[in-house]
Formats: C-alpha cells, structure tokens, sequence
C-alpha cells in the first residue's frame, strides 16, 4: 500500500512553517519540529506525466498519510506527484543528526542527510548509499511507465 499525500495538512503545515519554495529540506526538517510523531523522509520526487523530472526531495509521514509543506510551491496537479522513499528518521533522529552535523561542520549546511559515510556515487547526482540508488531507480522506471516506455527495451 503506498502513502496517499494529505494536501489540506500539507498546506496547513506549510503555512504554519512559512515555507520557501526551493528549501524542501529545510520546509520538512521545521515542519518535523511541530510533532515527535511525523517521520522525517529523504528520497525522491517525480513531477509531471510524460517528459517527467525526478528532484532529489524531502516530506514527512505520519501513518499511512505523506505531508508535503513545500505542496503549495510546486505547480503540479498533486495526481501528477510521486514519492519515492530512501531515507526515513524519527524526529528523535533528525535533532541529534542536526545537532552533531552543526557541532562537526558548522560551515556546511545538515541537509540533506545522507547516513553512514562512505557514501556511494551513482551516476553524476548525489551522495546515497544502495536505498538512494533504489529509490532513484523506482523514480526512473516511474518515469518511463508514465512515458509509455518499457524499461526493459531501454538496454
């Protein structure tokens, strides 16, 4: 059963947070902060039908429910958004990982969070270990379905 997104809590969150459109982490981490019951989530977003995009992205979860605080910045039917999960901490989690990474690198920014070093390299995107790369793989064959294309013909 996938996660359906709740968009009048989305936009709900978002306006309590006062979300910026091109910080989705940072729009889910300050959202994170209102409840020890949401769950942090990393991954990745597919946009469109067709000639889709895959972002690297971040939400929260809460049961069986997907709260985007960023929703109201992207210009997308919400029928035509896809998550794909890679990552997922507590609130719990979320504040000490915040909390370590402002106290060893207080020049870079927390996030996104990308777990246990090393870190593998796939393709020329981002840090991710294997969930990343599943989770990106999910978002591509997404794509090609929504593309009309088969993506075994593709090799």
């Amino acid at each position: 059963m996938s996660k359906l997104l709740d968009v009048n809590l989305s936009c709900e969150i978002s306006e309590r947070i006062h979300s910026k459109a091109t910080k989705c982490f940072d729009n889910a981490y300050q959202a994170a902060l209102l409840s020890e019951e949401y769950t942090y989530v990393q991954g990745f977003l597919v946009l469109g039908k067709g000639a889709c995009t895959i972002v690297e992205y971040s939400w929260l979860e809460l049961e069986d429910k997907i709260i985007d605080p960023t929703l109201p910045h992207l210009n997308f039917d919400t029928q035509e958004l896809y998550y794909f999960p890679a990552q997922s901490l507590s609130v719990k989690q979320l504040k000490a990982v915040i909390e370590e990474s402002q106290e060893d690198y207080p020049e870079d920014d927390p996030l996104p969070i990308y777990g246990a070093a090393p870190y593998e390299y796939y393709g020329d995107l981002m840090l991710g270990g294997v969930d990343y790369l599943r989770a990106y793989q999910a978002a591509e064959a997404k794509c090609q379905e929504l593309a009309g294309t088969d993506p075994h013909s593709l090799n």
